[in-house]
């Protein structure tokens, strides 16, 4: 699939689907990716990666807390 060249904060938003927030797993994900990269919290490229990863498994290596 080619890679598009417009940043995803200036795309419009999907029509016909609504937001589902990130379990406590894909949080997790995010958060540490997040570390990883030097950042203090996630951001958007953070979130949106977290939540295509599996809801409610192990995420690289994070046990879901519950």
């Amino acid at each position: 699939m080619p890679a598009s060249r417009t940043p995803p904060w200036k795309k419009p938003k999907p029509r016909g689907q609504h937001a589902q927030p990130l379990s406590p797993s894909q949080k997790a994900a995010a958060r540490q990716r997040a570390e990883e990269h030097g950042r203090r919290y996630p951001n958007l490229i953070d979130n949106m990666w977290a939540s295509r990863q599996p809801r409610g498994q192990t995420v690289a290596g994070i046990a879901e807390e519950e």
